[in-house]
Order: C-alpha cells, then structure tokens, then sequence
C-alpha cells in the first residue's frame, strides 16, 4: 500500500503500512528512540514527520516503494516572469501537478517552507541572487530532503553542465525545452526517491 506524502506527519499505523510491519513494530522503534517523532499532549498516540521516517527508512534499507507520491508538487522558480508564466500555465494544462512560482530566491525559499515541493525548476541565473544559496538552503532543510532540484539555463556551456551534478542538482535542462522534456524530467526526479 502506498501513503501520500502529502502529509507531513504520519500515524504509526501509516507508518506500519508504509514499512510493511505491524504497528507495534513502529511503537517499539519509535519508543526505542530509533524512530524520531513525538506523542499527542495528553495522549499516547505517536506521530512521525515524514522527513524521519525516510531517514529511519534509508538507515535501515526499507524500501521507500511504499512512500506514494500523491499529487506532485513543483515550484517554479526564474527571475523572467515570462518563463515562469508560461511554464507553470502549460504545465497545468499538461499535467495533474500542483504548481507554485517564484522570481527571486527569497520567494521561494518561503514556498519552499510552504509548499514542500517534490521538485524545484531552478534557473541558474536567478538575478542578483544566487540559485547555489538556495539550493543549499533547501539540502540542509530536514523537511526538505525528498526535494529534488531540476538545474534549468540556456547559457552553460557542456563543461559547466557535466558539473551540475556535483553542484548538489538531481539533473538539467537546457532552455529552450520542450514541454515533454520538463515533463519527462519531472516523471523521473520524482521516480527515483534516493
């Protein structure tokens, strides 16, 4: 059974579902200080942020199959207004994607906080702002970590682009695109959940 991480906080009967255990399992690692998380006030009910229980999973070599994506969530984020307009307008009529925008970075780090976006279409050239700042700012965030960070520029050269990858992006796309490859970018960023 997969559960949507569109919740940002699972019961340990969800969790048990996702792990393919038996809820007193979840109870026993979560009590045993394996499983971060807290208890209701007032209750003896668990509850665990969906960024801990990936970490708990990847440590333990659990499949993360079971982490059903639900709705995919993808910010958008360029300085030119008329890119993000008409990106995240084809991408709505394309695709079943919650999309969100930005055109500066302090924007979308305020999306990012909000939002938890499956992936992020990042200019490189992001103004007077740095996309590498951003980018960093989203790895370190805990509830951030399932994000993946799609590069997005016209002006690289293919030196520059084989260093993406080491710059900290999961992958990118050259500009001018065509819908399929965002898309097709998108599909696998968000198959792959490392």
């Amino acid at each position: 059974m997969s559960v949507p991480i569109d919740k940002e906080v699972l019961t340990t009967g969800e969790v048990a579902k996702i792990c393919n255990v038996a809820p007193r399992t979840v109870s026993k690692w979560f009590d045993a200080g394996q499983l971060k998380g807290y208890r209701i006030p007032g209750s003896k009910d668990r509850r665990i942020p969906v960024a801990q229980l990936v970490k708990f999973m990847k440590a333990h070599g659990i499949p993360l199959e079971g982490l059903g994506t639900g709705q995919i969530r993808v910010l958008i984020v360029d300085d030119d207004a008329e890119v993000v307009n008409t990106l995240g307008k084809l991408l709505r009529e394309q695709t079943n994607y919650d999309i969100r925008t930005a055109t500066e970075s302090f924007a979308a780090g305020m999306e990012c906080e909000r939002f938890k976006p499956h992936v992020m279409l990042l200019d490189l050239h992001l103004g007077a702002s740095d996309a590498q700042k951003l980018l960093d700012a989203v790895r370190r965030n805990e509830e951030l970590q399932l994000t993946k960070v799609i590069a997005m520029s016209g002006k690289l050269t293919d030196g520059q682009i084989s260093q993406i990858s080491s710059q900290g992006f999961d992958s990118f796309l050259k500009k001018p695109f065509q819908m399929r490859q965002v898309v097709e970018s998108i599909e696998l960023a968000t198959s792959l959940v490392h």
